[in-house]
């Protein structure tokens, strides 16, 4: 019968041919470059389902931050826009007119508005210094302290924006003011 290989003694021999190939030959253990280079060709769908994620939450924070961005740069143009309109109207309130104490409002365009409050402003006297002194004559011009606010509206949002200057002014005519 020869050498009598049954099914037992096949599977031993195939084990026994592939472990002494490993020890007879060292270097076998370690794996064939070509099938090491056909491993790494690719990626897993772990990685790259890794990677897809990765990057959709980095674009999502970068449109996030651009978003935010777009946001405070038409707020500082609307506060630009009320800044203008402010200074034209102090510059030019009560340059040929004499100052009227008081309140009054209204509109710069249809969506910026406005309101005025005029005031006398208050001069402290300076200590008296020591040893007589000459006395300044009287003058007729008056302080007076201008608070300006300009309202808007933005994005269902009220805004305001407060501007104070002083003028110098002429007496009131009679009869008008307090």
């Amino acid at each position: 019968m020869g050498r009598g290989w049954g099914i037992r003694d096949w599977r031993f021999g195939k084990a026994r041919k592939r472990l002494s190939c490993a020890v007879a030959n060292p270097e076998s253990r370690i794996p064939h470059p070509g099938r090491r280079a056909a491993r790494a060709r690719g990626f897993t769908l772990l990685e790259v389902i890794a990677a897809v994620l990765l990057l959709a939450i980095t674009f999502a924070t970068l449109m996030r931050v651009a978003g935010s961005s777009l946001t405070l740069t038409a707020r500082s143009a609307e506060r630009s826009q009320a800044a203008m309109w402010a200074r034209s109207l102090l510059d030019s309130a009560f340059v040929l007119e004499p100052v009227h104490t008081g309140r009054s409002s209204g509109r710069f365009d249809e969506r910026y508005s406005w309101q005025l409050d005029v005031q006398p402003f208050p001069v402290r006297a300076t200590a008296p210094a020591a040893g007589p002194q000459p006395r300044a004559p009287a003058s007729p011009l008056k302080l007076y302290r201008l608070d300006l606010d300009v309202m808007w509206k933005s994005a269902g949002h009220d805004y305001r924006a407060r501007f104070s200057t002083l003028r110098v002014g002429g007496p009131q005519p009679r009869g008008v003011g307090s």
